[in-house]
């Protein structure tokens, strides 16, 4: 990135840069608080505006801390694994419903067409 914080994306470079992850970056990187094993900060990088702090920098922070029965990856993982499968369940039921709305409006034209 072109001068200025590097952590803070800059209109005048690349701006794939914001989304595309460079060679040896990862998505999501893990920061074991210090002297709390039970604790950990997820950073998830190249996120969208939408889920940020700040438009300049595209990272999410995320801290898990657990009562050390669980570790905080696990935890942050098993979240995610259910946010994903919540997600699915909200597509398959907005597509359906979707596809019934269309059903019904192009039965309620064809009514129309016929004199109905």
């Amino acid at each position: 990135m072109a001068g200025g914080n590097p952590k803070h994306f800059n209109l005048q470079d690349d701006p794939f840069e914001l989304f595309l992850l460079g060679e040896g970056e990862k998505k999501i990187e893990e920061k074991v608080f210090s002297g709390m094993s039970n604790t950990s900060d997820f950073v998830l990088m190249k996120e969208d505006h939408t889920l940020v702090a700040h438009p300049n920098v595209p990272e999410l922070f995320i801290r898990v801390q657990t009562d050390g029965t669980i570790t905080p990856r696990d935890v942050f993982t098993s979240v995610c694994e259910k946010l994903i499968n919540q997600l699915e369940m909200l597509h398959q039921e907005f597509t359906r419903e979707w596809e019934l709305r269309r059903i019904t409006n192009t039965g309620e034209q064809g009514n129309m067409q016929n004199g109905h």
